[in-house]
């Protein structure tokens, strides 16, 4: 029965799984405006001197700049490889198909650091060194961005009547014209939600980072270091702080996208 006491109960659960999710999150943006290099409780004061000194860091921006590729060329890799496994194993019969959904899903479930590993032990066998840098960081984040993408793309396609594209056919389209002006409309949303999810899963990505990165730093191999080190808290706090500014972002867009059905609508 749907009682007062029971909705008051099931909004404390939710408030208090809320809390325990994101309290040492909102702990860690208000230390990046403590006035002390020191990590104390309560804070003796706000500034925002961090965020100068940190930006003016070299070895932050070079890092905020890796990341960045790294997530960029992931994401663009995994939208060309996702999208066209997406479209064969959704519209086409043949022997194994499910076998290759499989292996498209997998390095999702698979622990990162096994990935990781795996990935290292590849490129010492092909005799790529630590060095070979930016694209052994973009190889190990697009085994896990081709899978957000897959899924997303063929989760729409299934949703999809072939029959849209089969009476476009038959009103004389060629099949560049049917993807142009049936298909892509249909799957545009699922395209967008999915690359932003990857961009964001990419951009935070540490344990693959760390078996291929070498001597190249991403935002948080450096925040992991100098996490270890004890060194430079303070600026830890602000790359933490900016580094949830930017994952939200990409998060929240794709779920609003992810309510579309399909087209996005143009103005």
């Amino acid at each position: 029965m749907d009682t007062r006491a029971t909705r008051i109960g099931l909004w404390t659960w939710a408030a208090l799984v809320v809390l325990f999710l994101y309290a040492p999150i909102a702990i860690i943006v208000v230390y990046a405006f403590n006035e002390s290099n020191i990590q104390s409780w309560p804070i003796e004061g706000f500034t925002t001197k961090w965020f100068a000194s940190t930006w003016h860091n070299q070895e932050v921006r070079d890092a905020l700049l890796l990341s960045l590729k790294a997530a960029l060329y992931a994401t663009g890799i995994a939208l060309v490889l996702g999208s066209a496994g997406a479209f064969a194993v959704s519209r086409f019969e043949f022997f194994g198909r499910e076998t290759i959904s499989f292996v498209f899903i997998l390095p999702l479930a698979l622990p990162g650091i096994i990935t990781g590993m795996a990935l290292n032990s590849y490129f010492v066998t092909a005799g790529w060194p630590f060095t070979f840098g930016l694209r052994t960081i973009v190889i190990g984040h697009a085994t896990f961005c081709v899978v957000i993408i897959y899924n997303n793309v063929i989760a729409r396609l299934r949703s999809t009547s072939p029959s849209l594209g089969e009476a476009s056919m038959d009103l004389g389209a060629d099949g560049w014209q049917t993807f142009r002006f049936v298909t892509f409309p249909v799957i545009s949303t699922a395209l967008v939600s999915g690359a932003l999810l990857a961009f964001a899963l990419s951009f935070d990505e540490v344990i693959v980072t760390t078996f291929t990165a070498g001597a190249q730093n991403t935002l948080p191999l450096w925040i992991f270091g100098k996490i270890r080190l004890g060194q430079q808290l303070p600026q830890v706090n602000v790359v933490v702080a900016v580094i949830i500014a930017l994952t939200i972002v990409p998060v929240y867009l794709a779920q609003r996208l992810s309510r579309e059905s399909g087209i996005l609508r143009r103005e």
